[in-house]
């Protein structure tokens, strides 16, 4: 009797407080602020069943876990003659052949004699009586005999059942995202469906009476901004494999952008704002949030960025990121990227960093982590861009990566070591 399928596992809802800072603190540093989202946040999407061949891009929810080894049985790894090692030695040796052949998907059903080769192909199982093969390059054959020099190795291009995976083993953890390559291995064990993570849909929205949405239409006029958030936040969203899911943009009514928050819940797992986050009159997420009683405001000590206003609406985690789209940028990849990915059930994502030699002088000062918008000479050392002003949005499309200073004061002249963080290391 078959069984109907399990209902979708939902996890819980965020607490109201796993935004929440310390007592006392006010100015964050970098790592603490990553170590308190890293300690708060969970995964808020539920699993799904689904095949392989349809899961690229999809984050495991239990350990993929081998049906059968890789490779089921011994085999050949090289066309040329099998044989029973013992039965050879030192200097020329000629071996009678078997009749008859191993192949690929036809092995030979019988078993050979001790003193006697068989002909056998790539990837054909190992005939009963057979652990050696010698190479087919390395014979002589008459179609009746073989000849070769010995010695030959014991278990000369062969390979072992389950050398590669054993039945049984965990070959991919849960959390791990799927890609190319693993769906070939999940595939080689025999493994055909996988509990996987739904994507978490991520909103956008931006907010600003001063920001407007291109169009074919004229230009604006000079008091207004192109939005630039907006599709940079949704193709961000894409990358990251999650599902992209365009809020619009809202000016700055209060009433307005409870209303697009309001019917933004029902369609997404988590709502990435841009502007309004800080504390100024105009600043209306932040304010929303305040009245909500979930909010909490958290002045980072990071150049690009600084103010980022963390809350829950309606239980929807709301990740309000700077206004100005390089500090919007940065906040995202920085602290935005492992947040969406705990969310998604990946797990916390630390960008991998190497060390690469200066080509810039730089006096920073004491008190806050600075991302530089760098890209790699011909010779692998670090150029950065000509001016640090976040207002410089060509600067993000101009680097193809970010180097990052310490908090402490330092002076960087040209052949220093300073830590290069490529968009790749952030998953772009």
């Amino acid at each position: 009797m078959s069984q109907s399928p399990l209902a979708p596992l939902i996890p819980p809802r965020l607490k109201n407080d796993c935004f929440a800072l310390p007592p006392g603190v006010d100015w964050t540093p970098v790592d603490a602020a990553l170590e308190l989202l890293r300690a708060n946040l969970s995964c808020v999407v539920e699993t799904q069943e689904v095949a392989v061949a349809d899961a690229l891009g999809l984050v495991l929810a239990q350990n993929a876990v081998a049906r059968r080894s890789n490779p089921p049985a011994a085999n050949s790894a090289v066309d040329g003659y099998g044989f029973a090692h013992a039965a050879t030695s030192d200097g020329p040796q000629v071996l009678p052949l078997a009749d008859g052949r191993a192949a690929a998907g036809r092995p030979f059903s019988g078993r050979v004699p001790v003193g006697t080769a068989i002909r056998i192909l790539t990837g054909a199982i190992l005939p009963e009586g057979v652990d050696t093969v010698v190479l087919e390059e390395d014979t002589t054959s008459d179609g009746q005999r073989v000849a070769f020099h010995g010695p030959i190795k014991k278990q000369s291009n062969t390979r072992k059942a389950g050398e590669d995976v054993t039945a049984g083993e965990v070959v991919l953890p849960s959390g791990h995202r799927l890609r190319p390559a693993d769906l070939a291995l999940l595939s080689a064990v025999g493994i055909s469906q996988v509990t996987v993570y739904r994507q978490l849909r991520m909103g956008v929205l931006s907010t600003g009476d001063e920001v407007a949405a291109a169009s074919d239409e004229a230009l604006l006029d000079n008091s207004r901004i192109y939005d630039a958030n907006r599709p940079m936040l949704l193709a961000m969203a894409c990358r990251w494999n999650h599902v992209p899911v365009d809020l619009g943009h809202v000016g700055d009514d209060r009433a307005a952008l409870a209303g697009r928050l309001d019917r933004a819940v029902p369609q997404v797992d988590v709502i990435f704002t841009s502007g309004g986050a800080s504390a100024g009159d105009e600043d209306h997420v932040s304010a929303l949030l305040q009245e909500a009683g979930v909010l909490q405001s958290w002045r980072i000590a990071v150049k690009p960025g600084r103010p980022l206003a963390l809350g829950l609406w309606q239980g929807v985690p709301v990740i309000g990121l700077p206004g100005n789209p390089v500090a919007a940028f940065v906040c995202a990849l920085v602290f935005g990227r492992p947040v969406l990915s705990v969310l998604a059930g990946e797990g916390w994502q630390e960008p991998p960093g190497f060390m690469v030699p200066a080509a810039f002088e730089k006096n920073k000062r004491a008190g806050r982590r600075e991302y530089l918008r760098a890209r790699l000479t011909p010779q692998g050392h670090a150029e950065v861009f000509r001016s640090e002003g976040s207002g410089r949005i060509r600067s993000i499309s101009w680097a193809s990566g970010l180097v990052e200073l310490g908090d402490g004061a330092r002076q960087v002249v040209p052949g220093d070591l300073v830590r290069f963080l490529p968009y790749a290391s952030f998953g772009l």
